[in-house]
């Protein structure tokens, strides 16, 4: 079972679409023991840090989400959700779930925020995740804070205004800064090559 994570954080079902469009079924729940019995996990998201971690809470999905995290339950992260996978963000002075070292971070005085639009992806750590996809392809962005782990884990990496990190993984756990849904045949592939790292497609 395929769960894609629903804490009221928007775009679920375009994700849906899209993983369904990858060859996936997936099930859109907020119930923490569907999480705890999935297979697969998809945590998607836009808002803000703070109010997603408070939300995740008051659903119990917090600890559901570290539980599935530690027993190696494969997960992707997407945008916000790769945001609150990490310790902290600077978005609130926000505890997150901590389920893989890093700070959320919100751009510096300058360029123009949210970073919005088309962005080449530059491929540094290898990952299934991103199986297939030409280094520099472009995929679609929209955030004003972005994730800072440690450089092991960046497995792509975006230039706005400073490298940043839009693509993590380690182990079970992934996650994209960008959107996969709004990606095109790209971001399409992304959500492809998740479900044959979960096992969930031939």
């Amino acid at each position: 079972m395929l769960v894609i994570v629903d804490y009221d954080a928007g775009n679920l079902r375009s994700v849906a679409r899209a993983v369904e469009h990858a060859g996936g079924a997936p099930v859109v729940s907020a119930d923490p023991e569907m999480v705890r019995r999935a297979r697969a996990l998809i945590l998607p998201g836009v808002g803000s840090a703070a109010q997603a971690m408070d939300r995740l809470g008051k659903l119990g999905l917090d600890e559901a989400l570290r539980e599935a995290a530690a027993d190696g339950v494969p997960i992707l992260g997407v945008c916000l959700g790769l945001q609150v996978l990490l310790e902290r963000s600077e978005e609130g002075d926000t505890k997150c779930l901590g389920v893989l070292p890093g700070t959320v971070r919100r751009f510096p005085v300058g360029p123009k925020v949210p970073h919005m639009g088309w962005n080449t992806v530059a491929l540094r750590n290898p990952t299934p995740l991103m199986s297939g996809i030409a280094d520099q392809s472009y995929f679609y962005f929209v955030h004003s804070y972005y994730g800072d782990p440690p450089p092991d884990l960046v497995a792509g990496e975006t230039d706005y205004a400073l490298p940043f990190c839009a693509v993590l993984a380690r182990d079970n756990v992934a996650a994209t800064q960008f959107h996969p849904e709004k990606s095109g045949p790209v971001g399409l592939q992304v959500y492809a090559n998740f479900l044959h790292m979960a096992g969930l497609c031939s």
